[in-house]
């Protein structure tokens, strides 16, 4: 690992350094070869004793600087004004053969100054989820943070009662959060700010600075940069519905500005359709529910753009408009990116001219869907089979509004210039065989509690390829009978 930091040449009230905790018997459950190789990471002749040592903190690697990087947030719609990492630390930065730079974090490696009264230290079973539905995810194509390994610390933590420990390594393109901006908004830090955006910019937005340069409109770099994270944010959360996804927990500090998923706590992919579905223990109110995520990206977005009012412009009025005026678009930008993402897994091609047709349409499918308590994921999937002549109605219920929806569907799709057979396959490569269902991953996780990793090697290994059929692996693609559904998950601190 050739580490190439830059985080940490920031002014130290960016960060933390940390000393990563001390483990009894670090033992590698699990270590991601093919995103090594994507990273142009060789372990060459390691030893799995050494890859362990290596992802939980007990051996530092030349070049590895430790940090615990600063920021705020807001959650579930409260300020907390100082948060930072209180159980990660960012091992370094490392750039991949592509030029790309990642950062490399350690989740569960011990206390950091932003602890608090905590401990620093992760459960095995957070560590096991994370892993499984942040590869899931990135094997279904939607930007997320990657696991890079997995380890059990061979030590015991407490939380309901004693637990095995894990530490969780992700990759990610930074840990650059709303939350981050927000931190030195929330002290006045105005310097803070500006290098915090131009680095931001630099590290994932170079093209603003050329647009600047190009456009003949008084365009700065924070309006700039707040469109760029609107679109990419926009486009994300559009992806997570389309695919049935709740993140659980969409606090400012859960948001990155890079345009990836990140942190996989109370997350879940719904089985039974239902649009106030809600899988966080502690969101009792449904803040967070699969249909309010739109609603959240928004609000969040609009946190974003209060902490770059200083650096817009000095007239505060002033500035609020032009930040006003970007954040005008999003609900008909969500509206769009939705609609398509919808109407591809209807096999439709949408556009302005059709978006308004395609929405009622997509709403009558979801509506009897909810109504009927059918599975998101396979419903959408064996919808293909409909076009099937041979088939006809005999895949769902007969009733007047599948009919309705049947009738309404088979009616758009004449306008469609694809084949059947064509719209076939691009229905099938949008929706996913199998998903990282609540069940299995729970059965995983009680799995490896007691070092039983089978039902986790085989769960990655399946969705290494959610799109296909696996025969061999088909008792993944199963909804949970009733007494298998998991009603809740929770936070892993």
């Amino acid at each position: 690992m050739k580490f190439k930091n830059t985080y940490d040449s920031l002014p130290a009230r960016f960060f933390a350094e940390v000393t990563p905790e001390k483990f009894s018997n670090p033992t590698l459950l699990r270590f991601n070869e093919n995103l090594a190789s994507d990273l142009g990471l060789n372990p060459g002749e390691q030893s799995t004793t050494k890859l362990a040592e290596i992802f939980s903190g007990q051996r530092l690697l030349e070049g590895s600087h430790p940090i615990a990087m600063a920021y705020a947030a807001h959650q579930f719609g409260n300020f907390v004004p100082q948060l930072g990492d209180g159980r990660a630390l960012l091992l370094g930065e490392i750039i991949d053969p592509k030029g790309k730079r990642f950062d490399i974090q350690l989740k569960g490696a011990g206390r950091t100054v932003f602890s608090r009264n905590g401990d620093g230290k992760s459960a095995l079973g957070p560590v096991i989820r994370e892993y499984i539905v942040s590869e899931a995810m990135h094997h279904l194509g939607v930007p997320t943070t990657r696991a890079l390994a997995a380890v059990s610390t061979g030590d015991s933590i407490v939380r309901e009662g004693p637990l095995p420990g894990g530490v969780f390594t992700r990759i990610a393109a930074s840990h650059i959060r709303i939350g981050t901006f927000q931190y030195f908004a929330a002290r006045g830090d105005i310097d803070g700010l500006k290098i915090l955006l131009d680095y931001s910019i630099d590290r994932h937005y170079p093209e603003i600075k050329t647009e600047i340069q190009n456009s003949s409109n008084d365009s700065t770099s924070p309006i700039l940069f707040l469109k760029k994270v609107i679109q990419n944010q926009v486009s994300l959360v559009s992806q997570w519905m389309s695919l049935g996804f709740i993140h659980g927990v969409m606090n400012t500090d859960n948001m990155s500005i890079s345009g990836e998923t990140i942190d996989y706590g109370p997350c879940a992919f719904m089985d039974g359709f239902n649009y106030g579905q809600v899988y966080s223990y502690i969101d009792s109110q449904g803040r967070y529910s699969y249909m309010n995520q739109r609603h959240i990206v928004q609000w969040n977005l609009t946190r974003l753009a209060e902490c770059l009012i200083p650096l817009v412009d000095s007239d505060d009025q002033k500035a609020r408009e032009l930040l006003n005026h970007e954040l005008s678009y999003i609900s008909d930008l969500f509206t769009k990116h939705w609609v398509q993402r919808m109407a591809a897994k209807l096999g439709l091609v949408s556009d302005d001219s059709s978006i308004i047709e395609d929405e009622k349409l997509i709403k009558m499918w979801l509506d009897y869907l909810e109504k009927e308590k059918l599975d998101f994921t396979l419903s959408f999937r064996k919808l293909s089979d409909l076009l099937d002549e041979n088939n006809g109605s005999s895949l769902f219920e007969s009733t007047h509004p599948f009919e309705d929806f049947e009738k309404g569907w088979k009616k758009r799709l004449k306008n469609e210039v694809f084949d059947v057979e064509t719209i076939k396959q691009n229905m099938n490569r949008v929706n996913p065989v199998y998903i990282p269902r609540n069940h299995q991953v729970e059965r995983a996780i009680q799995g490896a509690l007691v070092e039983d990793l089978s039902v986790f090697n085989e769960l990655n290994k399946v969705l290494e390829n959610p799109y296909l059929k696996q025969p061999e692996l088909d008792s993944y693609r199963i909804a949970p009978l009733p007494e298998e559904e998991i009603a809740a998950t929770y936070c892993g601190t």
